[in-house]
């Protein structure tokens, strides 16, 4: 884990002289300002790209927030029958594909992706979020995802750390390990270990319940033993006992960024707090301004169409010369 510092220090050190020189691309400068405690940029993620126009996890939904100026896709991994990772939040793919007109005449056909093959995966085409399925757009491949991310936008991969060694495999022959965040709930040690096996890793992130035991517990382990994480997911479900404020207190005097979900009210302290409230109220800031007071630098969105526009306004999400 210690070598997350060192990379961190790098990056840092590039990110002061941004505006004097130019990145190679946009996902570097945006990962540079991930690795930057001290920048003032916010960093939007979309969880599953833009899932209301588009299918969830599909290449046009990713192809939908890199025009709109996110910085990074959200997605979801599972692994077919025959070892092949796919984009998919679900552990079926009933919710999100016509499985069931596929597979019709298969009684007691397995909807499982792990008990699918890659072909028979491929049959199937997405349902956009209102229940209609596009024949022409098929669950993407890890690797077909990357490739359309590659340079352009970073990627976070949520459910996926599982398959660690899979896809550290895959972003170092496409060239995009720094460019790629990954999260868990693993202890430190779980994850020093994992990351001592290889010279070269990607971003990494721990996922931090503040008011669950679990996620006092692994939250407190990082700061007791002094190990700097980029950035904690910090969630919580109410704002009753100040858990967030004091989190964030702990979080940025240790010298680490703060990545909240407004998707969902449960993630962030209720109701009147997630994306939903900000986009019936008058002004969305009434709802983002919380966090960026909290100082809240990375934020994870379903309405990104709402959030960056209002971001730019607030002058916190530019990155100047490309």
């Amino acid at each position: 884990m210690k070598k997350i510092l060192i990379i961190a220090l790098a990056f840092v050190a590039a990110a002061c002289s941004y505006g004097k020189s130019e990145y190679a691309n946009r996902a570097d400068a945006i990962a540079a300002q991930i690795h930057n405690p001290d920048s003032k940029y916010v960093v939007v993620a979309c969880h599953r790209g833009d899932w209301r126009n588009f299918p969830e996890n599909s290449i046009p939904a990713i192809e939908s927030i890199i025009r709109m100026g996110a910085d990074i896709m959200e997605l979801d991994l599972k692994m077919t029958s025959d070892s092949v990772l796919v984009l998919s939040h679900d552990a079926d793919v009933k919710r999100c594909t016509n499985f069931s007109v596929v597979f019709k005449g298969e009684p007691g056909k397995s909807a499982k992706v792990k008990d699918l093959t890659y072909e028979e995966i491929q049959r199937l085409s997405l349902k956009r979020a209102h229940g209609v399925a596009i024949d022409t757009l098929h669950m993407p491949t890890l690797r077909e995802a990357l490739e359309c991310c590659k340079d352009r936008i970073c990627v976070n991969v949520d459910q996926g750390y599982e398959f660690y060694d899979q896809v550290l495999a895959i972003t170092e022959e496409l060239g995009v390990t720094d460019q790629v965040l990954i999260k868990g709930k693993k202890p430190i040690e779980v994850v020093a270990a994992h990351e001592a096996a290889y010279e070269h890793n990607m971003m990494y992130m721990p996922i931090v319940d503040i008011q669950k035991p679990k996620g006092i517990a692994l939250l407190n382990s990082y700061l007791e033993q002094g190990v700097v994480p980029l950035a904690y997911e910090v969630c919580w479900q109410n704002n009753d006992d100040g858990a967030f404020e004091d989190a964030c207190h702990k979080i940025l005097a240790q010298g680490s960024k703060i990545w909240v979900n407004t998707i969902w009210a449960s993630l962030c302290g209720g109701d009147g707090n997630d994306d939903d409230a900000a986009y019936v109220a008058e002004d969305p800031g009434k709802v983002y301004q919380q966090y960026l007071d909290a100082g809240v630098s990375m934020i994870q969105t379903d309405r990104p169409s709402l959030l960056i526009p209002w971001l730019k306004k607030q002058g916190r999400h530019s990155l100047g010369r490309l």
